[in-house]
Parts: C-alpha cells; structure tokens; sequence
C-alpha cells in the first residue's frame, strides 16, 4: 500500500532533463508529493538496450516504496554462473555461487537489464507526467521566479525548478556549473555494450575473457537465452574518443580487442552491424555542489560512479528519493531542500565512488560493497 503524502501549499513545476533511472524515478516521487514534473528527453522513447545493471541496499527499499521490487525480482537475470578464460580462450576458472557482474547468486541485491528496469520505472512514472520526447534543453536563465527554459523544438516555458538527471555528459551541468572538464575523472578504462542474437548457444552462463589486463570482454544471455548483451573494455588513458561518434568507437574496440580469442571475432563482427551500441570513457563525476539556485543534478549527472562501482543505479534511485523528499518536506523552500538533499547524499556517494577507485584491480569485496550500499537511512 503506498504512502499518501500532504498536498504542499506551492505545486511546483519542475523540469527534469533526462528519462532514464535517475529521471523516471524523480518524475515518479515528485508527482506523489504533489508537484508537476515535466521530462524532457533527446531520445524518441525511453531508451532501449543497455547492460545488465544491479539494484542494491538502500535502492531496494525505494523500489519497495514504489511497488515495484517484486516486478523487479522477476525481470532479474538468471544466471547459473561464470566462467573467466584467458586471452586464448582456455577456461581459468569457473563459479556456480557468483558472477562478476552481478555478485552472489543467492544474495538479495537484484541484477536485471537496464532497460527493464526503466521500463518498469516509466510505467509508474507515466500518469500525471508530462513527457517531451526528442526534444532537449537549449538553454537555461534563472530568476527570481523561477528558470525560464528555451527548448530546441518545443516553445520556451518557465519552470519553478530544473533538475539535470541527463547522464555523465550532463547539458544542464554544462549550462549551469561549467564544462565537463572541471568535474570529469577518467579511470583509465572505455567500456561498450551492445546487444545481438544469442548465435553463441549460451543458456543462463556469463563468460569473461580477459588477458594481462589490457583489455576485457563479458558475454551473457537474455530475455530467456534468445539474446546476449556483450560488454567490451580496454585500459587507455583518455584518448579523445567522442561519445556521439559510433564509427570510431567501434573501429576503436575493434583494434583494441582484435587480439582476444574465443569467440571474439564473432562477437566484434556483431558489435560493428549493432544499432543498440553504446560506448564510453570510465570516469567520475566530482562537484563541490550539486545545486545552484533553482537548478539541481541527481544520478550521474551530479555525482557518476561509474560502472566500475556497480553502484550507478543505486546511486540514482537513492539520490531521485531523497531530493523528492527533501523538497516535499520543504514546502516551497527549496534552499533548504537542496541543502539537505546534499548534506543527506554526500557520505553516500563518496563511500560508493570509492568503491571504483580504491578497487581498481577488481571488484570490491563483499564486506565494502555491503557497508557502501547501505551507507544511507531512507528516512534520514
């Protein structure tokens, strides 16, 4: 049974740029507080594909509060473990309790695809939301009023709030706190996914081939073995790879992974013919402060992990909670709701950034992943 909240005097509107995790989840708990939240979104649609992704600590009980941790416990992964092969192909070792990606098989954390979660997240987020698909935010002016917002395609508007929940290559950051090069972290590694047909014959297992540690891929099946989600990456500093431009991307990875045996060349092959491929630098988000007036960032806009933490979906759930929260506590101010929004986050998302950089040789053990992700009270 959900919770019913007072109705605040003031219905905010507020603006949020970005409909994926962090986004949807926003748009979902404003709306119960009673304000009108409004996305904005480049994409036609709510994005499709993306790897596997893990809800974690704190983020299950705001799945819980939403009525959705059951949907997302059965649209989990199904894996019956792992095997690690060499740069050769030989099998290394193999696991029937874990995998990499996701963590103990037995455990209660929840790894699931990304796009089923946002799917699940966009169906609650639907009524009483106004959406702008394949649209987004030219430029922002704020006043004493309110943020008057200028849109590539829509008519410009006036908004009481903005929130920027639009990803590591935030525009609204840019707008509002400053080039990405004054808050970015590259982590020494780019990483790609993608998806295909399951012309490998996995059935529930996920494979990692690795060599000396310079490059890496992992392969599993989905949506009951009929197709594989592949995850590709290799150790760089930066090296200027644009974000937007697929073409290099690909013949990068392929260069870069070229050496890999298996079932690499296959696995490339598909890579180069996939529409879904996404690929990106490692790296943090790191800012003195995630707010200024009446703009604010949630997710990895404000605060990137990166996938290295297995934290960046958690980090967004928790983060669209808390600051809905905090602004439905304020009734109206939002100074005071930004604030504690940043005093209530900030332990949590440095405990969970650590997660990546002070475990770069491999995933962080149990007992650090444990106390990270339940480094936050809901109700705080």
């Amino acid at each position: 049974m959900q919770t019913v909240f007072p109705r605040p005097a003031h219905t905010r509107t507020v603006l949020i740029s970005g409909a994926s995790v962090a986004g949807l989840a926003l748009a979902h708990w404003l709306r119960r507080r009673g304000h009108a939240p409004t996305v904005v979104e480049r994409a036609p649609a709510v994005r499709p594909g993306g790897q596997a992704i893990d809800v974690r600590g704190a983020a299950l009980g705001v799945l819980d509060r939403m009525d959705l941790l059951a949907a997302a416990r059965a649209s989990r992964t199904r894996m019956r473990g792992m095997s690690m092969l060499d740069a050769d192909g030989n099998e290394l070792w193999r696991s029937t309790e874990m995998t990499l990606s996701g963590g103990r098989l037995d455990g209660d954390d929840i790894e699931l695809l990304r796009d089923d979660l946002t799917g699940l997240l966009y169906e609650r987020a639907r009524d009483g939301v106004e959406y702008l698909f394949g649209d987004s935010i030219a430029t922002l002016d704020q006043h004493t009023e309110g943020v008057g917002v200028t849109f590539e395609h829509a008519e410009p508007r006036d908004f009481d709030l903005v929130v920027g929940a639009d990803g590591l290559h935030s525009k609204v950051r840019a707008l509002v706190f400053g080039p990405e090069e004054r808050c970015v972290r590259h982590l020494g590694a780019y990483v790609a996914v993608f998806a295909a047909d399951n012309f490998l014959g996995l059935e529930d297992w996920q494979v990692w081939v690795q060599d000396d540690g310079r490059a890496s891929l992992c392969v599993y099946p989905a949506r009951g073995n009929t197709e594989i989600r592949a995850t590709l990456g290799f150790r760089s500093e930066p090296i200027g790879l644009d974000h937007r431009d697929t073409g290099r991307q690909k013949a990068v990875m392929t260069e870069r992974l070229a050496h890999l045996g298996w079932e690499t060349p296959r696995l490339l092959k598909a890579m180069r013919e996939a529409p879904d491929f996404h690929c990106d630098a490692m790296a943090q988000v790191h800012l003195d402060r995630w707010t200024d007036g009446r703009v604010a960032l949630v997710g990895d806009a404000g605060y990137c992990a990166s996938p290295l933490s297995g934290q960046g979906t958690s980090l967004a759930l928790v983060g669209a909670y808390v600051l809905a929260a905090e602004l439905g506590r304020a009734d109206g101010g939002h100074g005071a709701a930004f604030a504690r929004y940043e005093r209530r986050m900030r332990p949590f998302v440095a405990r969970n950034q650590a997660l990546a950089t002070e475990h770069m040789a491999g995933a962080a053990g149990e007992a650090a992943l444990d106390s990270a992700k339940n480094a936050i009270a809901l109700d705080g």
